[in-house]
């Protein structure tokens, strides 16, 4: 359904923001070609929509990601047993196939390792972390346990914790409760908006840096980039994260090249340290956590002295 606060647009955008895992030219294709269709009629990619028209697709897509290719990928094993595996990701590395990434992705990797994976959904992933998120994630290894953790995650049961270099100095924690959606003028973007799903974060202050701090983020949902979003909606952007309005902020008065080596932190400075879940099959209760990762600990060095909070 085309949303209200559409009307006026070329269609081929707003079904590219409807269909996100599409691009905005193959869609254009399907709109040519009479495969896909506004209220059951035929329309061109540039027609201008009304908001609240229903557009369909009937058509064939020919897959261009490779979910069983083995490709040789970086990643350390933390925990592995009969039902799961835990991975400890390095930044860089995509956890999955998908547009732009057809293969070499974690999942590739992992088929190396675990030829079974092929055979289940998603290669047996319970949930991700961003491409240039670091740390851990768990990954099914059978049916039984991928439905299993699957239900766990849904009901909240399984505790993902991320370390966050936040810009400028939160007075406190606390819990943010904003609904996310997509950003309809930046499809690679979310955004705090009031139609979007419920999403919570705790954030607990760890440790306060002249102009930064050092956070521990606890997810009560999981939505994409839900972390970056909620930080930035409070005024405090990840290091390193300029999608989410990251300001390039330095420590007052300190050497040009402590000041280059917080400037020029190449990725958001976002790390999964800790996974606390029951085990699918035993029901024990398993803590996992994961060292902080070389360009980080180089990037808390140069924030300057550190207040840590008990």
């Amino acid at each position: 359904m085309v949303p209200l606060a559409s009307r006026g647009q070329r269609l081929d955008k707003v079904a590219a923001n409807l269909f996100a895992d599409v691009s905005r030219s193959e869609l254009a294709r399907w709109f040519r070609s009479g495969e896909a269709t506004v209220d059951d009629r035929p329309a061109k990619p540039n027609f201008a929509v009304r908001g609240g028209e229903r557009v369909r697709v009937r058509a064939t897509r020919e897959s261009r990601l490779d979910w069983r290719a083995v490709d040789d990928v970086p990643f350390s094993i933390v925990h592995r047993d009969a039902d799961l595996i835990v991975v400890d990701k390095p930044a860089g590395v995509v956890v999955h196939p998908g547009a732009g990434n057809p293969r070499g992705t974690l999942v590739n990797g992992l088929l190396r390792l675990c030829p079974e994976l092929a055979s289940l959904p998603r290669g047996g992933l319970v949930h991700r972390i961003d491409k240039d998120t670091s740390g851990l994630l768990v990954v099914a290894v059978n049916p039984a346990s991928l439905l299993a953790l699957g239900d766990s995650m849904r009901a909240r049961r399984v505790d993902r914790r991320y370390l966050a270099v936040a810009e400028g100095r939160m007075v406190a924690g606390g819990r943010v409760a904003l609904a996310i959606g997509r950003d309809p003028r930046n499809r690679l973007r979310q955004k705090v908006r009031a139609d979007g799903r419920p999403a919570a974060t705790y954030f607990t202050v760890r440790a306060r840096y002249p102009a930064h701090t050092l956070v521990e983020a606890s997810l009560e949902t999981g939505r994409t980039h839900q972390v970056r979003v909620h930080l930035a909606a409070i005024g405090h952007p990840l290091v390193g994260d300029r999608r989410y309005g990251a300001r390039g902020v330095v420590p007052p008065h300190v050497p040009a090249a402590q000041a280059a080596a917080v400037h020029g932190f190449a990725r958001q400075a976002l790390h999964a340290h800790r996974l606390d879940l029951k085990h699918p099959a035993t029901g024990e209760a398993m803590t996992f956590r994961s060292q902080t990762p070389a360009d980080l600990q180089a990037l808390l060095a140069a924030l300057g002295p550190a207040d840590v909070v008990a």
